[in-house]
């Protein structure tokens, strides 16, 4: 073991360091170990002098206990590309500090041209976690936010950069450290009115900031940005943290979100579920039975029906809908069958029913559950003879009409209970369809998002461009019981509000309040959101708590009983 010694070309004490900005040291060098760049705070940590151009010696800096791993993870990065993390290191010049630093290598056209070390000063404390221990532990969380996070100093160098601003941005993490953030971003806002740049002159937060960027590859990404400034605990400027998550623009053209089973435009989805109906719908319209639409209230029954009438022999023919719920019951028999003049007190004129009016075309019967008995006999009459009679009227008159009828009830059930004509019932459902409910359609609601962005930008006349991440996340974790009538008005309703090109959660609704949808298949259990970020997180910090949950919540800056809520809403316990 060899003895700790300070350079030559270093005195101890030198330099007022304390008086030095405080926070991480980043020191960039080039493959020949020499100084290409450093901040005040890694002179701070080292306490030495670091000008550009000087040759620097690991060895002579590091004391003997983690000398050899430092020089070999430094001669790892610069020789063979391998970075390395949450090192553990003490200084030899003035007063021994404790370090954790870490080494990338820095890349120019897959080449390596340096190595970028950042540096952490880390002082124990008690009782708990020493403080080195609770940096690891940040770093891990930092890391693994569900927002793309990364700091500059006061030089405008990048200091740090998360795993999420690695996938957002395609840039790798020792491929930005040490360079200008407006390198990398290269953003329409970075030369005129940055809101890093005024959060560091001002100190004035910025929320949700619109800004477009340049990716890897030069593709245009939109984001939101929230930034703030660093200062030390002098109260210092030491600079600057800015938090981005992407914003999903919407293909507004709708050309690549027609079905081609369907030849009705506002039938919008790809879901397999969906899909699967649309692809029987060619075969039903082609025929002339009865059909009985199953669905829940708001998912598009009536266009199912629009769709098989525009797509059968008799689409010349008109297509009449009729809400049997929305009718008096008194009123209904007569405004499916007609009635003669003077069949009830206020039948002034003979008057043609619906069952006339839709001659040569299609009869839709919504909400079939919610007739009278009474009625649901004449109506089984009608289907079997194919004959009707008006109200108050002998003649008979011929039915030459489709029917197709929907229902948001369960009728086999509504039959047990002998509240549906099980004769009637059989009637109608010589072809049964069943139409899924948003929360079985995940898939399907970015592109309905943007059916219904485009339409009410025409209606508005706005030109919003997208939603915000969080609220397309938000949007697949609902469980939408009113289902696409819900989330067309939850979009209408933030168009009142919206002001500029992006729909952020502020602009919607309150859904959260409400209950959340269960996972459906395994396809919407793989599709990214912040719920499976959170989940993914709450996991790894009990992992690392080895399943201590008060050790967990510390990790998570939250309550034990907050933590406890989550881990059973992500059923964890």
């Amino acid at each position: 073991m060899g003895v700790d010694r300070i350079p030559d070309n270093i005195q101890e004490g030198s330099g007022d360091f304390d008086g030095f900005p405080e926070g991480d040291g980043v020191l960039i060098l080039s493959t020949e170990k020499k100084i290409m760049s450093a901040n005040l705070q890694a002179e701070r940590l080292l306490r030495i002098k670091l000008p550009k151009g000087e040759n620097f010696f690991l060895d002579q800096i590091i004391n003997d206990q983690y000398r050899e791993k430092a020089v070999s993870a430094l001669n790892s990065a610069l020789e063979g590309g391998h970075s390395h993390a949450n090192l553990a290191g003490k200084t030899i010049a003035g007063f021994p500090a404790s370090l954790t630093y870490s080494i990338e290598p820095l890349h120019d056209n897959n080449r390596i041209i340096g190595a970028v070390l950042t540096f952490r000063e880390t002082v124990p404390s008690a009782p708990g976690p020493s403080k080195q221990v609770r940096l690891i532990e940040y770093d891990t969380l930092f890391e693994h936010l569900a927002e793309g996070v990364f700091t500059i100093n006061n030089r405008w160098r990048i200091t740090s950069f998360n795993q999420r601003a690695q996938e957002i941005t395609g840039f790798k993490s020792e491929e930005v450290l040490g360079r200008f953030c407006w390198d990398i971003f290269q953003s329409d806002l970075c030369h005129t009115n940055c809101p890093l740049k005024l959060t560091m002159e001002t100190g004035i937060i910025r929320m949700d900031q619109d800004v477009r960027i340049l990716v890897k590859g030069g593709k245009k990404q939109s984001i939101l940005v929230n930034t703030s400034v660093m200062k030390n605990k002098r109260g210092l400027l030491i600079g600057a943290i800015e938090t981005f998550r992407p914003v999903v623009e919407m293909d507004l053209s709708h050309e690549d979100h027609r079905n081609a089973a369907s030849s009705r435009p506002e039938i919008i989805g790809q879901s397999p579920a969906l899909l699967k109906l649309l692809g029987m719908l060619p075969d039903v319209a082609a025929s002339d039975v009865n059909v009985i639409i199953e669905g829940e209230s708001g998912t598009g029954k009536e266009l199912i029906a629009r769709s098989i009438h525009s797509q059968s022999p008799r689409s010349s023919g008109p297509f009449i809908p009729v809400n049997c719920a929305a009718l008096a019951e008194t009123l209904l028999e007569s405004e499916l069958f007609g009635h003669v003049k003077g069949a009830f007190t206020g039948a002034v004129n003979t008057r043609a029913g619906r069952f006339e009016l839709a001659k040569g075309g299609t009869l839709f019967l919504d909400e079939i559950a919610e007739i009278r008995p009474e009625i649901q006999v004449k109506l089984l009459r009608v289907l079997e003879a194919r004959v009707f009679e008006r109200v108050g009227g002998a003649r008979p008159i011929s039915m030459d009409a489709r029917i197709i009828a929907a229902t948001n009830r369960d009728l086999e059930h509504e039959v047990k209970e002998g509240r549906f004509r099980e004769d009637l019932f059989y009637r109608l459902r010589t072809v049964p369809l069943s139409l899924p409910p948003l929360r079985e359609r995940i898939q399907d609601i970015p592109i309905l998002v943007a059916h219904f962005v485009s339409t009410f930008n025409k209606k508005y006349q706005k030109n919003v461009r997208g939603v915000d991440t969080k609220v397309l996340n938000m949007f697949k974790r609902y469980a939408w019981p009113g289902n696409l009538r819900e989330l067309e008005r939850a979009l209408e309703y933030a168009f009142v509000f919206v002001k500029g090109p992006i729909i952020t959660v502020s602009h919607l609704p309150e859904l959260k309040a409400r209950p959340v949808a269960p996972k459906i298949g395994l396809e919407d259990q793989s599709t990214p959101s912040l719920w499976e970020d959170e989940k993914i997180t709450i996991k790894k910090a009990l992992d690392k708590a080895q399943g201590r949950r008060d050790d967990a919540s510390r990790f998570l800056g939250i309550s034990r009983t907050s933590l406890w809520r989550k881990m059973k809403t992500h059923g964890l316990i």
